[in-house]
């Protein structure tokens, strides 16, 4: 067949042949991308659960950040700063009381502190134990005699609970871990005293 007659059939080159423009799918891909993230960010910003001041929660004076020795605090007590031991207590989950001394040193270095009352139900438990499993800053141990099943603690803030399924205890340790308003948020929360059994 000559080229004459090649160019007369009406037959494109493949490279021109229709629908071969990779546009149309890179528009869609990308416009899939971008509704995607849309609605990642407006599910974000709209859960009260991961921002926020959560409602409840109790704003506590405190004294000034100073170390001290001895015992400062009586049986049940949670405090919420102040002085405290030059010695911080290591985060993570406790199955035994641990000195409110040394507690309220993380809560200086941005710790949130997760206080429980001796006997709360295994699955109450299992949801505490969760928040140490990702976070650095959490310190999680029972209290006798609180005055609440649960008490979640930051510097200067506390919040009283019921269950541990409540979304404002989430809402805390998001709001409050690591938080800037501690006096020394930079400050480890391990390489102190304590071994946690998660």
């Amino acid at each position: 067949m000559s080229s004459k007659t090649s160019r007369q059939s009406g037959k494109k080159p493949p490279a021109q042949a229709a629908g071969s423009s990779p546009w149309p799918k890179r528009f869609v891909w990308i416009g899939g991308t971008a509704l995607v993230v849309g609605l990642v960010a407006v599910v974000f910003l709209n859960n009260p659960a991961i921002r926020g001041v959560p409602d409840g929660t109790e704003q506590v004076a405190v004294a000034a950040a100073v170390h001290v020795d001895g015992d400062l605090h009586d049986d049940g007590e949670v405090p919420a700063g102040g002085p405290h031991d030059g010695v911080w207590q290591n985060c993570g989950f406790y199955d035994a009381e641990v000195r409110s001394e040394n507690a309220v040193h993380s809560l200086e270095h941005g710790a949130v502190w997760i206080t429980y009352e001796p006997g709360l139900a295994e699955d109450q438990l299992r949801t505490l134990r969760g928040f140490t499993g990702g976070l650095d800053k959490v310190l999680v141990s029972p209290v006798a005699g609180q005055g609440s099943p649960i008490i979640v603690t930051a510097w200067a803030n506390q919040l009283e609970l019921i269950d541990a399924d409540d979304a404002r205890l989430a809402q805390f340790v998001n709001e409050f871990e690591g938080s800037f308003d501690a006096p020394e948020p930079g400050g480890r929360c391990n390489g102190g005293i304590g071994t946690p059994t998660a």
